[in-house]
């Protein structure tokens, strides 16, 4: 494929996916993003005269004894924020058995959030990691901004494969200063990141999305088969014919799923998990109506 055909079908890749989470955002998401996550506090906007069921504490005293009746203060959530998506670029993102790849589910979950987020006039940037951080783009607001996002989840390709989420975090703390709404969208497939977590939601507002593919807990019966380690290029002949064998890897997935909930849950971490075969919509909006229901 020469340079202006595959420009093409980026473009088209890009567009699809515009058409179809810019379509959630407006309509199934934007109410609930707002109510999930609140400006910075509330800032005074004018005063008005006082109608029944206003709270006393609003009351203007000074403006209401220049008049000789009562006003109350207005005041307008501070709303404009930053949202950082850290996402998970390494070779195991590169998996899938059902309806798609776990980087196309991230895609499509940063591309839904980001619209979501400057249809509530919140500024989106992207962090890219593997095993280090391959790219960073600052927060900036407006829908072709969004764009140029959605074209590098898309056709980025990192230099390495592993996976470090201790150092994706640590640098989403060096370049944003300001308190921030991180989501971090990955797979976990890492160790000793329980610290990390927890430093950076005592600075960040962090949301963790995990992702998830149904065989990566489920064994399938199809005889000896080859397998190789995405991230560091191990191989190793397995006999999926035998049920012990299969079982040995189930319990394994579940004892790695559980871990994995259970440093989520100490660090105080809202999270949840988007499959390839159910998607990330429900899951997204449960998270963002908990949130809502805490608050």
């Amino acid at each position: 494929m020469n340079s202006a055909q595959h420009t093409k079908e980026l473009l088209k890749k890009v567009r699809l996916i515009e058409l179809k989470t810019r379509g959630l955002s407006e309509h199934i998401f934007s109410g609930e993003y707002h109510s999930a996550f609140k400006g910075r506090g509330m800032t005074f906007s004018e005063v008005r005269e006082y109608s029944s069921g206003d709270e006393v504490r609003t009351i203007d005293w000074n403006v209401t004894a220049r008049f000789g009746h009562p006003f109350v203060k207005v005041f307008e959530e501070e709303r404009e924020l930053s949202v950082m998506l850290v996402a998970d670029v390494s070779a195991s993102e590169d998996f899938g058995t059902s309806e798609q790849l776990k980087r196309e589910l991230i895609t499509e979950a940063c591309a839904t959030i980001a619209f979501s987020a400057i249809r509530n006039n919140d500024k989106v940037g992207l962090i890219l990691f593997s095993d280090r951080v391959e790219k960073f783009i600052p927060p900036k607001k407006g829908r072709s901004h969004i764009l140029r996002l959605i074209r590098e989840l898309i056709e980025f390709r990192p230099e390495h494969r592993g996976t470090n989420i201790t150092e994706a975090l640590r640098y989403l703390n060096l370049v944003i200063k300001k308190r921030s709404i991180a989501f971090l969208i990955s797979d976990m497939m890492d160790d000793g990141y329980a610290d990390a977590l927890k430093i950076a939601n005592r600075k960040h507002d962090l949301v963790v999305l995990r992702t998830h593919d149904a065989r990566e807990a489920e064994l399938p019966n199809m005889g000896l088969v080859q397998f190789t380690d995405p991230e560091n290029g191990a191989t190793r002949w397995v006999n999926t014919g035998s049920k012990a064998i299969r079982n040995a890897y189930r319990a394994a997935a579940l004892k790695h799923q559980q871990r994995t909930r259970d440093i989520l849950r100490r660090s105080g971490v809202d999270h949840a998990t988007i499959s390839t075969r159910e998607g990330y919509v429900r899951p997204l909006m449960n998270l963002f109506k908990r949130r809502e229901s805490m608050r």
